[in-house]
């Protein structure tokens, strides 16, 4: 079979202006996704070129999971200083838990810049360096590449953090926090769309589900069963209306996933959670944690395949 070559393409052969071309490109839905997917977030546009006091960050977003802010700065040449200053003044003055700098190239100054930003901030920070390249095959429409330069090393920073702040209160927690450290090196060995946070010492962790108020949950329980579910809170009118609304589709949902869920109204915790169990789970047995995780992690790629598109397209009268 004859391949074809690649070839490298000049950003500005495809974008002349930065702040009319580039961000715009940047700031739709379908790149901003791509650019998510390298850092392993799930942003929400929120706005582009807004003045923060007589300046103007590129783009502003929300990460749908944690609800954060994050900036997104770019440029279409490599990094100098002064979008560096920029980046810590939007920074500031928005209050972006999250910075994410976008540009050809990183010189070794501004990613050492980068990496030492993350060395020094606590687990609620993030600053990321994105180089974006454009590549064709032959006569082929151009497409981008996004390479992680600089990013937070989540596992050490977590650890220390956990450790440094007292997080971990008894041999429970301590065993929770080593089970979600085995199921993050395991989503990330695997590279599955949906992308494993941070490890805390807790019973569970929770994925963004593509809007506000939807959540997936991965669950284990001291009381021999560990689940995987679609949790959802909302405020308008309530969990209620969209609870009616997937279960008039249960027939349908429960074919696509193969057996029957779980459906349980909260009203403690104003939510509804949609979900799989597996009982007669000894989680203490460390031995087993493989085989836990490997179900885990199928059935949040089953439940995220069939509810991710469900949740986009869902009517306004029932939110």
């Amino acid at each position: 079979m004859q391949l074809g070559s690649l070839s490298r393409v000049n950003l500005r052969d495809v974008w002349t202006h930065e702040a009319t071309d580039f961000t715009p490109w940047l700031a739709s839905p379908d790149n901003l996704a791509v650019m998510s997917a390298s850092v392993g977030l799930d942003l929400e546009l929120v706005s582009q070129e807004e003045f923060i006091g007589p300046y103007r960050a590129d783009i502003i977003c929300k990460d749908r999971l944690s609800g954060q802010t994050v900036l997104v700065e770019n440029q279409l040449e490599k990094t100098d200083h002064l979008h560096l200053g920029q980046i810590l003044t939007y920074a500031a003055g928005i209050e972006a838990k999250t910075v994410i700098w976008v540009a050809s190239r990183f010189t070794d100054e501004h990613r050492a810049a980068i990496d030492w930003l993350n060395e020094i901030t606590n687990e609620e920070h993030e600053f990321f360096g994105l180089e974006i390249e454009l590549w064709r095959i032959g006569d082929s429409v151009p497409a981008p590449k996004f390479n992680v330069i600089s990013s937070p090393n989540e596992w050490s920073r977590s650890v220390k953090e956990a450790a440094s702040s007292n997080k971990i209160h008894g041999p429970r927690q301590a065993l929770y926090f080593r089970y979600w450290q085995a199921f993050h090196q395991y989503q990330k060995e695997q590279n599955p769309p949906i992308k494993a946070p941070k490890p805390f010492p807790q019973h569970w962790l929770s994925f963004s589900a593509g809007r506000t108020g939807f959540s997936f949950e991965t669950i284990v329980s001291w009381e021999g069963r560990i689940s995987v579910r679609l949790y959802v809170v909302c405020n308008s009118p309530s969990p209620k209306a969209i609870f009616r609304y997937f279960h008039t589709r249960k027939d349908e949902i429960e074919a696509a996933v193969g057996h029957a869920l779980e459906w349980a109204d909260l009203p403690e915790k104003k939510g509804i959670g949609i979900g799989m169990i597996r009982h007669d789970c000894d989680i203490e047995d460390e031995t087993r944690w493989p085989e836990y995780i490997q179900w885990q992690a199928q059935s949040l790629k089953k439940l995220d395949g069939i509810f991710r598109p469900m949740i986009r397209s869902l009517p306004s009268n029932a939110l």
